[in-house]
C-alpha cells in the first residue's frame, strides 16, 4: 500500500461474516465520537457493508468536525453526519433515537495538567450517554490500561482479571466502565466492554514508532519488552460485529492480537527491511501491559492482518514518505502518565 486511498480501501473493505452479522442486526448505528482516529474507517466499513449486504440500515457519525473536511467526506461516502458537542445537553438530547451505538468519544493525550476534562470526558459523560440511549445496545471503546502489568509467560490479561488502572487516564477508562455498568443494570441496557490494546494503521501506532527508531537509527528501548497489536480495520469489524453480543451483565470483550510480541523481534524485523543494524538500550521488564483476546477470537475468528504482514506494510509506508499521524501511543509509559 503507498496511498491513503490504498489503506482506507483495504481497512473499509467488509468480510463476509460482518456483512452477515449486520444482516441480522435490527436499527440504525450511530457512532459517537466519529472523528478520532478509527472512527472514519469504521463508519465507512459499517456503510460498505451495508451497502453490500443491500440492508436498509443508517449509518449516523457524531462529532463536533470542528476542523478539516471529515464531515463532507464522510457525507460523499453515504454515512450521514451530525455535528454536536455531546458535553452539552441539549446537542446530546437532540440526537436521533437509535437502537445500536459505538460509543468511541473519550480523552487520553494530554491528561498530565488536564485531569478534569479526561474525567468529565472519560467518566461524566457516559452517563450522561447511558441515559439518553437507555434503550440502545451500545458497544463502549475502552482500554487494556485498566488491567494490570503481568507476567510476560502467561498469556495476558483475561476478562476475568481483575482491574488494577495504573495513573488517572486508566482510571477515568475504569471509571467509564463503571458508570455505563451501573445505569445497564439501572436501565436494563445492554452494553458492551470493549477493552482495546493497540490498534495500527500505516500512519500510527506501536509498530510505527518503532520502525521510525529503527530507520533513524535510534536506539530502541526494550523495558517495555512486550505488546498486542491488531490491524485497526480487524478492531473495527470486530466493534461493529459486537453489536450482535451485548449483555446487561455486561458483556466484556478484550480486543487484540494473538501473539504476545517481542519488541526485539519487531524492531530486528524492521531493521532486516530497512538494512540496518539495530540497537537497543536497556532490558526487557519480566511483566507488561498484555491482553488475551482468545474469547474475542472465539466469537469472531482471528485476525485477517498477521502481525509479518503489518510489520512489512510499515516499513513500506516510512520508507514511501507516507502521512503519519503525531500521536504517540506510550506504550512504553509504565507509571500512567499520559
Amino acid at each position: 500500500m503507498d496511498t491513503i486511498e490504498e489503506l482506507e480501501l483495504r481497512m473499509c473493505e467488509p468480510s463476509a461474516r460482518l456483512i452477515d452479522d449486520l444482516s441480522e442486526l435490527d436499527g440504525d448505528i450511530l457512532i459517537l465520537g466519529v472523528g478520532g482516529k478509527m472512527g472514519p474507517t469504521l463508519a465507512r466499513l459499517a456503510k460498505n457493508a451495508v451497502n453490500q449486504g443491500n440492508l436498509n440500515k443508517r449509518v449516523i457519525g457524531v462529532s463536533r468536525f470542528s476542523k478539516g473536511t471529515l464531515k463532507e467526506e464522510l457525507e460523499q461516502f453515504g454515512v450521514e453526519t451530525i455535528s454536536a458537542d455531546l458535553m452539552d445537553e441539549r446537542q446530546l438530547k437532540a440526537l436521533p433515537d437509535v437502537k445500536n451505538v459505538i460509543y468511541m468519544a473519550g480523552k487520553k493525550f494530554g491528561t498530565m495538567g488536564n485531569e478534569h476534562l479526561t474525567w468529565a470526558m472519560n467518566a461524566y459523560l457516559p452517563g450522561r450517554v447511558a441515559e439518553r440511549f437507555s434503550d440502545a445496545n451500545i458497544v463502549i471503546f475502552s482500554s487494556g490500561n485498566i488491567y494490570p502489568f503481568v507476567d510476560i509467560t502467561k498469556g495476558g490479561c483475561t476478562e476475568e482479571t481483575p482491574t488494577n488502572p495504573i495513573g488517572e487516564y486508566a482510571q477515568s477508562c475504569l471509571g467509564r466502565e463503571r458508570v455505563f455498568t451501573h445505569f445497564a443494570k439501572k436501565n436494563d441496557t445492554p452494553i458492551l466492554l470493549y477493552r482495546l490494546n493497540y490498534a495500527i494503521d500505516m500512519r500510527y501506532g506501536v509498530l510505527l514508532e518503532i520502525a521510525k527508531q529503527v530507520y533513524q537509527d535510534n536506539p530502541v528501548d526494550l523495558t517495555t519488552g512486550h505488546v498486542n497489536v491488531i490491524w485497526q480495520g480487524d478492531a473495527n469489524e470486530f466493534a461493529i460485529r459486537s453489536l450482535l453480543h451485548c449483555s446487561t451483565d455486561p458483556a466484556i470483550l478484550n480486543i487484540t492480537g494473538p501473539e504476545t510480541a517481542s519488541i526485539r523481534f519487531i524492531a530486528e524485523e524492521f531493521g532486516r527491511h530497512f538494512k540496518k543494524a539495530v540497537t537497543f538500550k536497556n532490558e526487557e521488564a519480566p511483566n507488561a501491559l498484555l491482553n488475551n483476546a482468545g474469547k474475542a477470537h472465539k466469537l469472531f475468528g482471528y485476525p485477517s492482518v498477521p502481525l509479518q504482514q503489518m510489520i512489512e506494510w510499515t516499513a513500506t509506508w516510512l520508507e514511501n514518505d507516507g502521512e503519519v499521524i503525531e500521536k504517540p501511543t506510550h506504550f512504553q509509559e509504565r507509571q500512567g502518565a499520559f
